[in-house]
């Protein structure tokens, strides 16, 4: 089982940013040093997993993006890079850690307007939607009620986070010349996984995502939102935090 900390990104040791950028160089090209330490100096988390040695097997960022909007203030806690080693991607630490953090943010600020933001370069981290969420956007089994009441709040903090790189039109984030992307092998859709309805959605609702594209996702942070397979993923991880 996989050792799961959450680090306030102030308080994460510069000696633990050359192990994450070579296990981010192991499942994506294109992977620039200057643009990966911009990209974790605007976070405010990072979710880090350990073998029992210590060495790193995964991690993921995390920001918390406020916006005020007519109805009150939104928030959003966006996950930005994220890599699990190959080897461990069946476990469930980097889920229960997911959990474990915005548990956290429910108790500080409610349910009210909390949502979790997710762009997906594959279908690995999209699939954490369904296995964690009974309502979420966009989805194979996504109602009209879901997406009127789902899609603005993506439009307002993928408008303000990515600018123009985001089509609202199809939802799509798209790639440029310096956005890494997936390694091939990491991310590759057979026709025997596409068999998975979800797996199937996220490869036609992001056609480019060989070529770095990432499909925006939004999922109400709220305890009633949470499958029964994710509370207990939560319950069986005990995190240590760092703040």
């Amino acid at each position: 089982m996989l050792a799961v900390s959450i680090v306030a990104r102030r308080l994460l040791p510069e000696s633990e940013v050359p192990a994450m950028l070579a296990l981010h160089r192991r499942c994506f090209d294109n992977v620039l040093e200057e643009r990966f330490r911009g990209d974790l100096a605007q976070k405010h988390w990072v979710i880090l997993l350990r073998e029992g040695d210590g060495t790193l097997a995964g991690f993921s960022t995390q920001q918390l993006i406020e916006l005020n909007c007519p109805g009150g203030t939104e928030r959003f806690l966006f996950s930005g890079d994220t890599i699990v080693a190959r080897e461990h991607w069946r476990q469930p630490g980097l889920a229960g850690g997911f959990g474990h953090l915005m548990l956290r943010l429910i108790e500080q600020h409610g349910e009210g307007g909390l949502f979790w933001f997710l762009i997906s370069k594959g279908f690995r981290t999209y699939r954490f939607l369904p296995t964690f969420f009974s309502s979420y956007y966009p989805g194979p089994a996504c109602t009209a009620a879901e997406r009127a009441r789902l899609k603005p709040a993506l439009d307002r903090v993928a408008a303000h986070k990515f600018g123009s790189s985001y089509d609202a039109d199809t939802g799509i984030v798209g790639s440029h010349a310096a956005k890494d992307r997936l390694r091939e092998g990491q991310g590759g859709a057979t026709d025997a996984r596409r068999r998975d309805p979800h797996v199937d959605f996220f490869v036609r609702a992001n056609p480019g995502w060989g070529a770095g594209d990432e499909l925006a996702c939004l999922a109400p942070i709220a305890a009633a939102n949470f499958k029964p397979s994710a509370l207990r993923v939560i319950r069986a991880t005990a995190p240590v935090w760092v703040r």
